[in-house]
């Protein structure tokens, strides 16, 4: 689970899990105090960090020479058509071959937060007391 909590310091939010809290924030132009990532940046992070874990893993298991691989990931929303539109330039480093590299540029699509985000989704929000 995941929670948020936000006081009366516009917008620090502290976001935790039972083990690990990090701060997000809005940026200064945006009334924020400019002390961690937006949200936006999260979500695109989660896609970013789960792309290149799920990348590592993979190279892993097969026991190719993968270095390092590095993920940048932007996204923008239309509001005519209501779609997101991710993108995300991967640079591979490491001694692979042309097939090793495009097997890994398949496999950047399938990693868990992609898939899901790739989804419909359905919301659920109550009060509690």
């Amino acid at each position: 689970m995941i929670t948020a909590r936000i006081e009366r310091t516009p917008y620090e939010t502290h976001l935790s899990t039972s083990s690990q809290v990090i701060v997000v924030d809005e940026p200064f132009d945006a009334g924020g105090q400019d002390r961690g990532m937006t949200p936006g940046d999260l979500l695109a992070g989660a896609l970013a960090s789960c792309t290149v874990i799920t990348l590592r893993m993979y190279a892993d298991r097969k026991g190719w020479p993968l270095d390092s691989v590095v993920a940048h990931v932007d996204f923008s929303s239309d509001p005519d058509t209501k779609r997101t539109r991710y993108t995300m330039k991967l640079i591979l480093n490491g001694d692979l071959t042309t097939d090793q590299r495009a097997r890994l540029l398949d496999m950047a699509d399938r990693c868990p937060i992609h898939r899901t985000l790739a989804q419909p989704a359905d919301f659920e929000t109550t009060l509690v007391d």
